[in-house]
């Protein structure tokens, strides 16, 4: 369904910074820069952070949330302390199980250093 995902920054060293350490600890190789955008490709999906083109701030989407799959819960609670050591801060309940309909899962949340809310998730 989807191609990529992008989100905005006003630092773009800080969020290489920021998104190498995170998503590396997903395995996802560090990010590629593409003039004022960095890229991380996946056979399952891009995820890129921009500085906004048209000049104006980045702001984080009130109510967004972009989902990182993990592939274990040990896996997503290092991708939680990797983005707390990195810059970011815990937000939601912490990291743990959480019972639902669609079944278990481990939820891990994270805001990036721009605002931006993350989550990896296991299915358990």
């Amino acid at each position: 369904m989807f191609s990529h995902i992008m989100i905005g920054t006003d630092d773009l060293d800080r969020a290489k910074a920021f998104y190498d350490t995170l998503l590396g600890t997903l395995d996802v190789p560090p990010a590629f820069v593409d003039r004022h955008r960095i890229f991380y490709m996946t056979p399952t999906g891009t995820f890129s952070v921009s500085l906004p083109i048209d000049g104006q701030p980045a702001t984080a989407a009130n109510g967004g949330t972009v989902g990182f799959a993990a592939k274990s819960a040990e896996q997503a609670a290092a991708w939680h302390a990797a983005g707390l050591e990195a810059g970011g801060a815990t937000c939601e309940d912490p990291p743990g199980v959480r019972e639902g309909p669609a079944g278990n899962m481990y939820l891990a949340y994270l805001r990036d250093p721009d605002g931006n809310k993350l989550c990896a998730l296991y299915r358990m």
